[in-house]
């Protein structure tokens, strides 16, 4: 197959760029909580150390994961999936961390990233699922999934 070969997969070019785009956020949400939880996990100190740095790399080691599913699925459909800093920089609804925030400040940070991941996931939902884009759908549900359990067992720990 050539590298040039069209992409005939039952969703018209102009879905494809629209669902690609969407993922291409939540491509760069993810690689954002991906890099932030990451970088908590080394970082994190106190009385809840050794349960939090267990949950972050749990949750970081995830991450890494779902970014190569994500991007995948964006070259699936035929588009080139981001992968610089200032290319995610401009993507992400994430912002960064640069200093070292409290143990109990990095649970609400990781909080707040996985919520936003979850809404740049559910914006995806409904063009792919009137595009008839089952894989997208199912992808975005697992991630939807994943997040919103994410959140709900970090913000037990406040």
């Amino acid at each position: 197959m050539s590298k040039n070969a069209p992409v005939n997969i039952g969703i018209e070019e102009k879905d494809r760029k629209h669902i690609a785009d969407g993922l291409c956020r939540l491509l760069a949400d993810t690689y954002t909580l991906y890099l932030k939880t990451h970088y908590f996990h080394w970082n994190v100190t106190g009385s809840l150390f050794n349960s939090l740095h267990l949950m972050f790399e749990q949750q970081y080691t995830e991450l890494a994961l779902a970014v190569d599913s994500i991007a995948e699925r964006i070259r699936t459909l035929g588009y080139t999936a981001p992968g610089s800093y200032s290319e995610y920089g401009e993507l992400s609804s994430i912002e960064e961390t640069r200093e070292v925030p409290k143990a109990e400040d990095m649970v609400r940070l990781l909080v707040e990233g996985n919520e936003a991941v979850v809404r740049t996931a559910r914006s995806v939902f409904p063009v792919a699922e009137k595009a008839s884009d089952e894989s997208t759908a199912d992808l975005l549900t697992q991630r939807m999934s994943l997040h919103e359990k994410n959140a709900w067992m970090l913000r037990s720990n406040l």
